[in-house]
């Protein structure tokens, strides 16, 4: 039996998954949950000893046996946290998430000194948001200058891993694009806004690799911590969005995946630069080569669990009672902003349910309502890869929400496109694991990542969901009022 593991470290748990490259099938998998500290000011934030115990745990639960085949190893994690650490490798303060919203200021300083948002966006091929690990690194300086002061080594969640399998100091183009420190067109550091953060900034930032290199080879020490064997190399890894790429097929024009976790995400492959920051793309690196445009929300099953919670009803119950709503839920419309929101850029953000009356104001109404606003949210994503001439063939459907056939099909109807769902679940822990197949198989001649995607990703077709034309069009009404409410919203939060 030939294998390659995959770690996907969520905001929400850790998984990792044996993958048998020749069967092409998951064997075992492991998983472990991941506490959150949350503040009113909007601090979401982890520790490094909770990552350290998820990687003992998820191994831990795993056979000897399974993990004496694996070949090589891969890494999908949270985009955009901060990992600071000090030169003995010790975490100097907690790890700021990319839901964290307490940065704000950090990034208004930071735009304004480096000339405006099209000076940023020129730099970058982003804007300066919340999420964004740059604010997070300037809030450090800021508010604990004794732990900045004492700062070695930055690091995202993923590239922490890395670094406790191989002890190497690296980051890939995927997730460094994922930064607002990275030149995402001519993949380089940003010196510009580097400078502006702390002229010692670029010399502590670590080495770029290539995707399709290792990122290191695995150490004796994490042998023997977690079972596995020493020597096998550690893929490049990359941000859980761009791991939920490969693990979905989407390394090649004209497929878009959506996630419909924690945060909603719709992302597609290109082979060259696509953004458009003032309409929420963010302009990233895939972790295939190419480039990953990418809209993400802040709020998705977020609003359906707040929605479920409010009604003590169960996931299955919440879809029943949602089902018994028409398209559009009469009128009554969920603005999901209970973390705040990064698309449209709303940090200060609140949650609200409107456009209730005397006869709409009902159980199924709110229900329907909450699954439909995290795909509204997406649509507007949608529309801006299409006037930036992407042309769209399908959407790759994963998270919690790929699970619901009733939120399936409201995808497909708001979208009007084909929703796919692949057969394979955990998307970003598998793509960590064919991205570790494409690493061991490039020690030893080049091999084609959309050929290897094409031979390992298949669909579950008992799942797909295609538009429905009476459905689309009541969807386009209700989604030109979602827009309305929250363009009269949104300058309350600003």
């Amino acid at each position: 039996m030939k294998t390659v593991a995959g770690i996907d470290l969520g905001t929400q748990s850790m998984k990792v998954v044996i993958y048998d490259y020749e069967k092409k099938e998951i064997i075992e998998k492991a998983s472990c949950p991941m506490n959150l500290i949350s503040e009113a000011d909007g601090t979401r934030e982890q520790k490094t000893e909770w990552f350290d115990e998820g990687l003992k745990v998820c191994f831990g639960k795993l056979s000897a046996a399974n993990k004496a085949t694996i070949e090589a190893i891969g890494v999908s994690g949270q985009q955009h946290g901060f990992v600071p650490l000090g030169a003995d490798g010790k975490a100097l303060y907690n790890i700021k998430l990319w839901c964290d919203t307490s940065t704000a200021e950090e990034c208004k300083i930071i735009t304004e000194a480096a000339g405006g948002d099209a000076a940023v966006i020129d730099a970058l091929g982003n804007l300066m948001l919340p999420g964004f690990t740059a604010p997070k690194i300037f809030w450090l300086k800021r508010h604990k200058p004794e732990a900045f002061a004492n700062l070695k080594y930055i690091m995202l969640p993923h590239d922490y891993l890395n670094w406790k399998l191989t002890g190497e100091y690296v980051m890939e183009y995927g997730d460094s694009s994922g930064t607002a420190l990275f030149d995402s067109k001519n993949r380089c550091w940003s010196k510009k806004i580097c400078d502006i953060i702390d002229a010692g900034l670029m010399e502590k930032l670590p080495k770029l690799i290539a995707p399709e290199a290792p990122a290191g080879k695995v150490s004796a020490e994490a042998a023997a911590a977690y079972g596995i064997p020493e020597g096998i190399p550690v893929s490049a890894g990359g941000g859980d969005n761009m791991m939920g790429a490969v693990g979905t097929g989407t390394v090649a024009d004209g497929f878009l995946t959506m996630s419909m976790g924690t945060s909603g995400t719709l992302y597609g492959y290109s082979d060259k630069p696509i953004a458009d920051p003032a309409n929420g793309l963010s302009g990233f690196c895939s972790s295939t080569g190419g480039w990953l445009p990418l809209l993400c929300t802040m709020n998705c099953t977020v609003a359906t669990e707040f929605v479920r919670g409010l009604f003590d009803l169960d996931v299955k119950a919440l879809d029943g009672e949602a089902a018994k709503a028409p398209c559009g839920s009469e009128g009554v419309i969920v603005v999901p902003f209970f973390n705040g929101e990064r698309t449209p850029n709303l940090p200060n953000g609140r949650a609200s349910i409107t456009g209730m009356t005397s006869a709409n104001t009902n159980r199924a109404n709110i229900a329907r309502a909450s699954l439909e606003s995290a795909v509204f949210a997406m649509r507007g994503g949608l529309d801006a890869f299409r006037k930036l001439g992407f042309k769209p063939r399908e959407i790759r459907l994963i998270g919690g929400g790929s699970k619901s056939p009733l939120w399936r099909q409201i995808a497909a109807d708001i979208m009007n496109l084909p929703i796919r769902v692949p057969a394979l679940d955990e998307a970003a822990a598998l793509g960590g694991a064919v991205q570790a197949l494409w690493c061991l198989k490039n020690q030893t001649g080049k091999c084609d990542i959309a050929q290897l995607c094409a031979e390992h990703i298949t669909l579950d077709t008992t799942k797909s969901a295609d538009p429905i034309p009476e459905n689309v069009a009541a969807y386009d009404k209700a989604y030109s009022e979602y827009t309305k409410v929250v363009d009269t919203l949104s300058p309350l939060y600003k």
